[in-house]
């Protein structure tokens, strides 16, 4: 059996940064790379909030702390592949990141790339199965194509953000 995808290397990008900056810092990555992942761009993920840990040092910008300081944070990730200029995209963010010292971790990996065409009959693709609520409004059948369920049932439940975090 042939596999209907295939792995690709790539620079798996981590960046700690306060909830309200993640757009900003995005926008910014896409300026320089369009995060183009298969038939997809500007792919990425944010975690929820989160706690990030820190301590002043006295060689630091801000004044040093003499006890542990708790910021909210999320994580924002995404991948380049290895032609991707990853000093440029590392340039603009550093720029644009609110911290003298943003925390940015790059990781070599690698990626899965689906081989297009190999499983669109796939009875486990959203495609497929009636729409569930994560299920972007542009990607859910038409009903009258589907017949599957009425155009209200299909509308975003409250608080969905897609299959990504919408930014």
């Amino acid at each position: 059996m042939t596999a209907n995808f295939h792995t690709a290397p790539c620079h798996h990008i981590r960046v700690q940064t306060p909830q309200a900056h993640v757009a900003q810092l995005l926008a910014t990555v896409v300026a320089v790379d369009p995060l183009i992942w298969g038939d997809y761009d500007q792919v990425s993920f944010a975690t929820a909030l989160g706690e990030q840990r820190f301590r002043t040092l006295p060689a630091a910008r801000n004044k040093a702390t003499g006890r542990v300081e708790v910021v909210p944070c999320v994580e924002l990730s995404f991948v380049l592949p290895p032609e991707a200029d990853l000093m440029a995209v590392l340039t603009a963010l550093c720029a644009a990141h609110a911290y003298e010292e943003p925390v940015i971790i790059v990781t070599q990996s690698l990626r899965t790339l689906h081989r297009r065409g190999t499983d669109d009959a796939n009875p486990a693709r959203f495609w497929n199965r009636p729409p569930e609520d994560w299920t972007p409004p542009a990607h859910r059948p038409d009903q009258v194509t589907r017949g599957r369920q009425s155009r209200a049932a299909m509308e975003p439940k409250p608080g969905c953000m897609g299959g990504f975090m919408s930014i």
